[in-house]
């Protein structure tokens, strides 16, 4: 352990550190915006162009940190123009645009170089495309930091733009918002960070800081907000633990930064709570369960209404083996959902309640299919065998009442009810109709907010409107209005008007 920290006991250790630190927190906030925008490329791009201004501003004054930034980020925003004007007026493809300007720029700056040393002068190549994290001067860390504090302290002011721009442009527009004016900023900033990153990292591995942890972020939430503090937490493990690498294989720190930001996304990749690959082949095993635990139940159902329900009858009506089944069943008997043994299966009143909400789903949305969307019965079978698996109570429900509440489906089969309904619901009723409260309704609660709404049973009302999840009756001159749900429960008796 002690040689493995034993870079941060020289000076020129605790400038990395704290440039490694700043890059990785600045790449990782401002990567968030490049990678939601589909700037990647971009950002690539203006990488390599600002080496011609690396160069011009080393002609000019040397190899002073100002110099030296300025002419990066004037070549930096030419080239962020010049892609620009491309993709706008001629017609040429995004990334061809971006293409031909970066390696054009990229192509004049190697050139400049030629010529400079040739002409006596020394810039160094390899530090400007791999970056040498661990010759900072004290003045490159000043600017670092600047740069850091003023892409933040951009991010934080102009969030509301940057958000609005980023996912609603056309909205934006029409709210005020500069999409365009936001965009040229961006670069700007998008210049700064890279030109600050090139002695951390270089030219071709600030790319990296700037893609991998807000791709890592992402697959970690969907919300911005914490997408852009994941993102900075993970450029700053990546810049560090990249420095730790380096101390210990004696390595080059830009690349092993690199690779520890692959390393923290390929770790995100498999294991991410939602989108991960282990946690997605869970969800599909957890979901083929469920589906094969319900088809089961439902096809015992099914037996058993015919006296047929036995281990060898119910396998050959299922698509998995014998040993599934088995599995199947002895997880639904530790659930009192059916009662197996070696000679007996028998399904239970809450195994038949559950198989019944499933046949009721089925049946109701090949009902839904028929009479609302105009299929033919024929059509209708293997679309309700997916679906009946996921649809949700709450929309069964729904459904029901729009179709009004059905007894049979299509081919004529019975639907199951769902606990209590009224054979002639109040929400069934036509604008005009007439109707009376029966006086059979489904519980006691209801008749008693029944008669405080002065609905009682030898009273006639009528249907007035139907609107927005509301009913309006008249009852005696004045106007009653029900919610739809209320209205499904009440049950009545129709009258001629």
């Amino acid at each position: 352990m002690t040689e493995l920290f034993e870079l941060f006991t020289y000076d020129f250790g605790i400038r990395a550190l704290w440039a490694s630190v700043m890059v990785g927190l600045m790449c990782g906030v401002l990567g968030c915006f490049i990678v939601l925008r589909n700037m990647a490329l971009i950002g690539d791009a203006l990488s390599h162009a600002v080496l011609p201004g690396v160069v011009v501003g080393f002609v000019i004054a040397g190899t002073g940190v100002m110099a030296i930034f300025t002419g990066a980020v004037v070549a930096g925003l030419i080239a962020a123009i010049l892609i620009t004007w491309i993709q706008h007026n001629a017609k040429t493809k995004s990334d061809a645009a971006i293409g031909i300007v970066f390696t054009a720029m990229f192509s004049i700056g190697v050139i400049a170089i030629s010529k400079v040393s040739r002409k006596g002068g020394h810039l160094d190549l390899d530090h400007f495309l791999f970056g040498n994290v661990l010759g900072l001067s004290n003045a490159d860390l000043y600017l670092t930091g600047f740069i850091t504090v003023y892409v933040l302290l951009s991010v934080v002011v102009f969030y509301r733009y940057l958000f609005a721009t980023t996912f609603q442009p056309i909205i934006a527009e029409t709210m005020g918002i500069s999409v365009k004016a936001v965009h040229y900023y961006l670069m700007l900033l998008l210049a700064f960070a890279i030109v600050v990153s090139l002695q951390s990292v270089g030219v071709i591995l600030v790319v990296a800081m700037l893609i991998t942890p807000a791709s890592t972020a992402l697959l970690l939430t969907n919300n911005l907000k914490k997408m852009l503090v994941i993102s900075a937490l993970v450029g700053v493990l990546a810049s560090v633990s990249g420095l730790l690498v380096t101390n210990f294989y004696n390595t080059t720190p830009g690349p092993a930064m690199a690779i520890m930001a692959t390393f923290f996304y390929l770790v995100a990749v498999f294991f991410a709570p939602e989108k991960g690959l282990v946690f997605r082949y869970w969800y599909k095993r957890q979901a083929k369960w469920k589906i094969q635990v319900e088809d089961t139940l439902k096809q015992s159902l099914k037996l058993q209404q015919g006296g047929r329900l036995s281990f060898p009858n119910l396998l050959e009506r299922l698509e998995f083996g014998k040993v599934r089944l088995k599995e199947i069943l002895r997880s639904l008997s530790r659930k009192g959902l059916v009662e197996y043994n070696t000679s007996n299966l028998v399904l239970t009143e809450a195994g038949a309640g559950n198989a019944n909400k499933l046949v009721r789903a089925h049946r109701l949305w090949e009902t839904y299919l028929v009479e609302q969307m105009g299929l033919n019965a024929e059509q209708i079978h293997e679309d309700a065998e997916k679906y009946e698996h996921i649809l949700t109570e709450e929309l069964l429900d729904e459904m029901d009442a729009s179709l009004g509440f059905p007894k049979t489906d299509p081919h004529g089969s019975p639907i199951p009810r769902k606990g209590k309904f009224p054979e002639n619901p109040l929400s069934t009723l036509s604008v005009g109709e007439v109707a009376t409260i029966a006086t059979d309704q489904i519980d006691d609660n209801l008749i008693t907010k029944l008669w405080q709404l002065g609905l009682t049973p030898e009273k006639s009302f009528k249907m007035s409107n139907k609107n927005n999840g509301t009913l309006e009756i008249i009852l005696e001159n004045s106007t009653i209005k029900l919610p739809v749900e209320l209205a499904n429960k009440i049950n009545i008796y129709r009258e001629q008007d």
